[in-house]
């Protein structure tokens, strides 16, 4: 069934609210004193200018662009993430499917939205929080050792499709909002990761994958793969 597409609206995601509102405060309480202390000087204006950088910068980092993907989904595996390619290849899956699937990885900078969507339809089966080290995101190492948050949803065709969120070296909080049981669908928010990393996708062998290396993608709109 076609969709009827929205207008896309950009908003702050929930993640980010209470840290914009202390950020804001904080800055604004530092700029009052400095004026107040020092009126008119040239690094306070330096400062001031500095701080409204920064906390755009923040508000950006935040934002939550309100997507609705175009089209049937039948069988089609969305990116669930904005970024870059940075692995497509067959490797070895040593959480779940202990066996060799086809790993589509995209990598986020600081400056990308970091909101997570699922990128097939259907029902969560296991989610799982692991612990680990802080590498840089884009490291091969970094989806088997990094702090990481595993998500396995079974597509209505019963194929069962792997998403995990990767923390890197300057994201040290992922947020996952997927509950083992309920049922989930493209366009909906899976997750958050803070300040950059990335997220794997892991898929059948016999996957046909739509994108390649250093390909920028659009969460829940870009088509990363279709399941056969």
């Amino acid at each position: 069934m076609k969709r009827i597409r929205k207008i896309k609206k950009i908003r702050i995601h929930r993640e980010g609210t209470s840290i914009l509102v202390i950020a804001f405060v904080i800055l604004l309480l530092i700029n009052a004193a400095s004026w107040c202390l020092v009126p008119y000087d040239v690094f306070n204006i330096g400062f001031s200018g500095v701080s409204a950088v920064l906390y755009l910068l923040m508000v950006n980092f935040f934002r939550s662009p309100r997507r609705v993907f175009d089209g049937d989904t039948e069988n089609l595996v969305i990116a669930p993430a904005d970024g870059r390619v940075v692995v497509v290849e067959k490797v070895f899956e040593p959480d779940h499917f202990k066996e060799d699937r086809i790993m589509i990885s995209i990598f986020m900078s600081p400056m990308n939205v970091h909101a997570n969507w699922y990128p097939v339809e259907g029902v969560v089966t296991r989610v799982e929080h692991m612990n680990g080290h802080f590498h840089k995101a884009w490291l091969p190492k970094a989806s088997t050792e990094n702090e990481r948050s595993l998500v396995v949803i079974r597509t209505h065709s019963g194929v069962d499709v792997l998403v995990r969120q990767v923390a890197g070296a300057m994201a040290r909080r992922i947020v996952t909002y997927a509950e083992v049981g309920e049922e989930c669908f493209i366009d909906e928010h899976m997750g958050f990761i803070k300040f950059g990393s990335r997220v794997d996708v892991y898929l059948p062998l016999d996957a046909e994958v739509y994108v390649d290396l250093e390909q920028k993608t659009v969460g829940n709109e870009t088509v990363i793969a279709k399941l056969k």
